[in-house]
């Protein structure tokens, strides 16, 4: 059974929950957030299906979570939470304006801050301001990524498959004389350029290699030996990347946002010089922010046949008295139009329709909120951690990000005890073969090659049990 979080007995905590917490269809029909619900009353919260009114008059020495899932619009935001009445705030998809008033703390559900806009704790950069910037990095990268490669997989192979199951299904088609008529690529040995080397992107390049892509990364350069120790390729800029690629997928954030402008440091990144260097008939998937592409240099390379596809996930609100639309993903569109289904249009859904991943993020940045109200701890800090806090480093879910002194510290004696045989083992196989005369090696790999090959796999899969794989910080 869980403990009870200890508070301060004549403290009132609140704070607002402005996103799904639960992405399956309770009962009523409605998504249901019962398993979050358990979970903050487990720990000694108060979970409310309502706004805030009187904070004098809620329970004392506890953490009241406020769930308002429908928030959605800038006016609406700044409505419910522009007086500083809630204390912190859980979000996933919402941007939150800088209006918003949040005194203690934020947790973005998901990897990067770009949409927690409040100048609470100075922005999605989370630096300059008094309150401290959490997220949940890791949780939703798998879901991200099995999206973007899908996205891929619909136009490359590009087999008109919905075409060829009509037919078939109608008995309308001849294997031997028609299916001449079908030639199709594969995606093995076509380049896909990754602009990020953060969780997602990682979760990108392993998928793609999967199916025998040739991946390119372009990071920082204090990344490169990583990139290249996982056999991919590094790229000093993004032109360099998207040099001759077949596919770029984008997953880089929006980067710090300029005070004076408001204009965040990535905005339009993925432009013309960017787009003209990849090979004819490309395909772009954006499944991380929509303020990255320039949209007149999209247009111009859907125009062009430079790409042939674009998958961009983006958010869109819609204001429910007026119907008036805003978000990024407002100018892409002016292009539906014109380049039909050429573009695949998504409302910011590739990770964040995954109840899985939804309901542990969620859990995670209440286990956050209470570190921070409780212990003044600060778990995923995004920016400045302001002082008389202590940061516990970076968490993310088994096999996601890079390896960590934590990571090395958990290894049991046994765990440290197989790694040790496997490697001895091998060492002293490859060097009886190294060692072998020519003539001899022969003999050897007839007796021992078996379970050379076998040492290999029991080592790899043990490294990735124990999450050793991948960059180390």
């Amino acid at each position: 059974m869980q403990a009870v979080e200890p508070i301060d007995p004549q403290s009132i905590y609140a704070v607002l929950i402005c996103d799904l917490v639960g992405l399956r269809f309770g009962p009523d029909g409605k998504p249901d957030p019962s398993e979050v619900r358990a979970h903050i009353e487990a720990k000694g919260g108060r979970f409310h299906s309502s706004s805030l009114g009187d904070k004098a008059e809620l329970e004392r020495g506890r953490v009241h979570f406020f769930y308002q899932p429908d928030l959605s619009i800038r006016e609406e935001l700044v409505e419910a939470a522009g007086d500083g009445r809630y204390d912190a705030v859980i979000a996933a998809a919402t941007f939150l304006p800088a209006e918003t008033v949040f005194p203690l703390a934020g947790v973005r559900i998901g990897a990067g801050t770009g949409n927690m806009g409040s100048r609470s704790w100075g922005g999605g950069s989370g630096e300059g301001g008094t309150a401290v910037l959490m997220n949940t990095p890791g949780i939703n990268s798998r879901a991200t990524a099995q999206m973007a490669m899908k996205a891929i997989l619909k136009v490359l192979p590009d087999l008109p498959v919905d075409m060829l199951h009509e037919r078939v299904a109608r008995g309308a088609f001849d294997t031997g004389r028609e299916l001449r008529d079908f030639p199709t690529e594969k995606l093995e040995g076509k380049t896909i350029a990754i602009i990020g080397y953060g969780n997602i992107g990682r979760e990108v390049a392993k998928l793609a290699r999967a199916f025998g892509m040739r991946v390119v990364i372009h990071a920082r350069p204090r990344n490169r030996d990583w990139i290249e120790a996982e056999g991919l390729v590094y790229a000093a800029s993004p032109a360099e990347a998207a040099a001759e690629a077949d596919v770029l997928s984008v997953h880089v954030g929006l980067g710090k946002q300029d005070a004076q402008t408001g204009r965040y440091a990535n905005a339009g990144l993925v432009g013309a010089d960017i787009l003209s260097r990849m090979k004819s008939g490309a395909v772009l998937v954006n499944y991380d922010r929509g303020e990255l592409v320039d949209i007149e240099a999209l247009d111009d390379a859907l125009s062009s046949g430079r790409l042939r596809h674009a998958a961009i996930d983006a958010d869109l609100f819609s204001d429910a008295s007026t119907g008036s639309l805003s978000g990024p993903m407002l100018p892409y569109l002016d292009l539906v139009e014109k380049h039909g289904d050429k573009l695949e249009l998504l409302p910011h859904a590739a990770a964040d329709t995954d109840h899985p991943s939804r309901v542990a993020g969620a859990k995670q940045a209440v286990d956050q909120l209470f570190d921070v109200i409780c212990r003044k701890a600060v778990t995923n800090a995004k920016g400045s951690v302001p002082p008389g806090y202590v940061s516990l480093g970076v968490t993310t879910p088994p096999g996601i990000g890079p390896v960590t002194e934590s990571h090395l510290l958990k290894l049991t004696s046994s765990d440290c005890a197989e790694l040790a045989y496997l490697c001895d083992r091998k060492g002293r196989l490859w060097k009886a073969l190294s060692e072998a005369p020519t003539a001899e090696r022969g003999g050897i790999v007839a007796e021992q090659g078996e379970e050379l090959v076998r040492l290999i796999d029991r080592f790899c899969l043990l490294a990735e049990k124990l999450n050793l794989r991948g960059p180390y910080q």
